[in-house]
């Protein structure tokens, strides 16, 4: 099948059917995975540049496409994020783009799709100049993404956005049970691929290149995992000890939970909850391959007792659900599928989330409130306001951290610092 034309339908279940781009991608590429690169490419391409696309189309369309037609659409935006965007020669871009009506079953849509694509290649000065003076347009966000943005950093918006837009590195966590980074870097190398150290993090290895797992050295047999250095703080900061109980709440696909046992091998249980079978099933697949094991169980995190056997825990990690902000660069389609009125809910679910399972952890013990979010009310202000109808809670500083910023409780990090994605930490010790 042509590969602009699975695009489109991967496009379409993404715009049209409310599927993220992980899912639609698997779906239709399990049928087609000779064509998995340039359909990846293209995919993420035409979400991380949506909006700028849109009024691209919009300039060059005398009137919208049926709402039916929604798959000529995309396919539109294809041909436009090829000629805009890729090394793709334009005769190239625009013949194949073209030739994919046919297995969309529209071949009414070639002139229309010809024409598009030729006056674009036309007037393209003029046409780009006239879309970037909206902000919309010219940043590829959401208004109301956009607002968010400046509200919570009125210094950073800009950079946030710009840094949204760029493809994110591929950052590895390697096994410390298995081998050390050193170690680990002489195999990338001998496989000729290039790597460097991220400082800070004693588990992570960044390459320079994004490349199949299939063909990292020792990754079937769990030296190695794929997990950005944001997300490795995690284990660092909830400082699990020997003979402790921890508990890992909305925790599949399960990186923090392994990286937990990977650092902290002496534990007495380690307990992953999720309320998501299908996902909490890769909790169990990324143990098996790491050779791991911990209590995994599905659960509802606002309803503890229906899972929870009243034995306290010492450390608990709660990866709270959350706009999911700070990874819109590995998750374009976050840009489409989030909606401003999410944003509410998510607070009020993290809030709940935060009393219901502070009851689990032991006087002394730490509870480690993550999110990959950089949105206030959901990180600092969330924690702020869960202090303030607590007694028996005290802030943790982060101390000596060489990554992030601090707040005034917890520690954020925005997109693409020290080559992170974006997220937020805060320790809170029961009193």
């Amino acid at each position: 099948m042509n590969s602009r034309a699975i695009a489109v339908l991967v496009l379409t279940d993404v715009t049209q059917k409310g599927k993220s781009l992980t899912v639609a991608l698997e779906q239709r590429l399990s049928v087609a995975s000779d064509a998995k690169a340039l359909v990846s490419e293209l995919s993420y391409g035409v979400l991380r540049w949506h909006n700028r696309l849109e009024a691209i189309l919009n300039c060059l369309l005398k009137k919208p496409f049926k709402a039916k037609d929604s798959d000529i659409n995309n396919l539109t935006l294809v041909g436009l994020y090829q000629l805009i965007y890729m090394r793709v020669p334009d005769h190239a871009a625009i013949y194949e783009t073209v030739s994919a009506v046919k297995e969309l079953k529209k071949t009414w849509a070639k002139s229309v799709i010809n024409g598009v694509l030729r006056a674009y290649q036309r007037d393209f000065v003029a046409i780009n100049a006239s879309v970037d003076l909206n902000p919309v347009a010219r940043y590829s966000h959401p208004a109301w993404l956009l607002d968010k943005f400046k509200n919570s950093w009125p210094q950073d918006w800009s950079h946030i956005v710009q840094e949204n837009n760029l493809q994110a590195p591929m950052v590895l966590r390697v096994n410390c049970l298995k081998s050390t980074v050193a170690e680990y870097l002489k195999q990338l190398a001998q496989a000729e691929i290039t790597a460097t150290v991220v400082k800070s993090l004693a588990s992570a290895v960044r390459l320079e290149k994004a490349v199949d797992v299939e063909k990292l050295p020792g990754f079937s047999s769990g030296y190695v995992s794929v997990q950005d250095a944001a997300a490795q703080l995690a284990a660092n900061l909830l400082d699990a000890k020997a003979g402790q109980r921890v508990l890992d709440v909305c925790a599949a696909p399960g990186g923090k939970t392994a990286h937990i046992l990977e650092m902290s091998p002496e534990l007495n249980e380690l307990i992953a909850v999720d309320i998501d079978q299908q996902r909490l099933a890769k909790v169990t697949q990324n143990l098996d391959r790491l050779a791991l094991s911990a209590t995994v169980i599905r659960g509802d995190a606002l309803q503890p007792d229906q899972w929870w056997d009243k034995k306290p825990f010492d450390r608990i990690l709660l990866d709270a659900p959350c706009s999911a902000t700070g990874v819109i660069r590995r998750h374009p389609d976050i840009k489409i599928l989030r909606q401003e009125q999410d944003i509410e809910q998510l607070v009020a679910i993290q809030t709940q989330m935060l009393d219901s399972l502070w009851a689990l952890l032991k006087p002394g013990g730490k509870l480690l409130y993550a999110t990959c979010s950089i949105l206030k009310e959901e990180n600092e202000y969330q924690i702020k306001s869960f202090m303030q109808g607590h007694c028996d809670v005290e802030h943790q500083i982060i101390e000596k951290a060489l990554w992030g910023r601090e707040c005034e409780n917890g520690r954020q990090i925005l997109p693409g610092e020290n080559g992170m994605d974006g997220f937020y930490y805060a320790v809170l010790v029961k009193v």
